[in-house]
């Protein structure tokens, strides 16, 4: 007889470079220079905090280049990656018109601003709809979903803490965002339209201002804020410090540990979709669950 056991499902992630050794000693400009393209996700983002870390000037048109490679993820996201994980044909074609790819995605309507209006949208021929709707289908309400995380605040991040770091944050407050975790808990479908809301956030120019508060930068970013602090002397780097969304993700008892935690035995199979909607930006391996002894 085959003696089944049940474990909790855990993530580990891949070994990061050690960001700080890289650029300790080095001329703060090439620090600036060297930390986007090493990471070149959310480019525009770590450009400007490296930047403001460091006093640097920002580049012309930093603004509009935020906006675009926040706009960028997201709806590659939620018109290519989620839609091809659920079975799905790709809602959207890249293309440098990012306003051109929101309006295939999210279809002739506006995105809903009311609780009402966001379960009509559900059922209609929206590709972005019908994408909602397959997650909708997946997870019970309040399966995968997390609560009690704290706010990120600008001053003294700390990596270890579990902080609800995530675009979420930045829409806690919207009716439609209230409406699905109070119908569904704040579980997948709570993040995707989270992502839809910061797109059409981004595409208007409306993300939250970069902050330099108490040496720590706050830089608005794909998947939630990105904290830098650095010093320097004689114009070479003398520390730096770098967090990420992921690192408040990843930390125990955090977004992903609590997903992960309520995703129910029968659905642990679901894993690897939920990981692509909280969307980690390292490369993860998940472990545990149910095995056969």
């Amino acid at each position: 007889m085959l003696d089944r056991t049940q474990s909790p499902l855990t993530v580990e992630p891949v070994a990061t470079p050690p960001v700080a050794a890289m650029v300790l000693g080095r001329p703060v400009q090439d620090a600036a220079d060297l930390l986007p393209r090493l990471f070149n996700l959310c480019r525009a983002s770590q450009d400007v905090a490296v930047r403001m870390a460091f006093d640097l000037p920002l580049a012309d048109g930093w603004e509009a280049a935020l906006s675009q490679d926040i706009a960028r993820d997201h709806l590659l996201k939620l018109g290519v990656i989620l839609p091809q994980r659920l079975g799905l044909a790709p809602c959207v074609v890249p293309s440098p018109d990012l306003a051109e790819m929101a309006a295939s995605l999210v279809g002739d309507d506006p995105f809903p601003k009311t609780g009402d209006g966001f379960e009509t949208f559900l059922t209609s021929a929206s590709p972005l709809a019908e994408m909602m709707q397959a997650v909708d289908a997946c997870f019970a309400p309040k399966e995968a979903s997390v609560q009690g995380l704290a706010l990120p605040e600008a001053a003294t991040p700390d990596a270890t803490a579990a902080l609800e770091n995530s675009v979420a944050a930045r829409h806690l407050s919207h009716p439609v965002m209230l409406h699905v975790a109070e119908t569904r808990g704040q579980g997948p479908l709570w993040r995707i339209v989270a992502r839809v809301l910061d797109m059409l956030a981004a595409l208007e120019g409306n993300l939250p201002i970069p902050v330099k508060q108490d040496d720590w930068v706050m830089v608005p970013a794909a998947r939630g804020s990105y904290f830098v602090q650095g010093s320097s002397r004689d114009g070479l780097v003398t520390s730096f410090t770098r967090i990420t969304p992921t690192d408040h993700m990843l930390a125990k008892g955090g977004i992903m540990e609590q997903s992960l935690a309520r995703l129910p035995e029968d659905k642990q199979r679901m894993a690897p979709l939920l990981v692509d909607i909280l969307d980690p930006c390292v490369q993860v391996t998940i472990t545990g669950g149910k095995q056969d002894a």
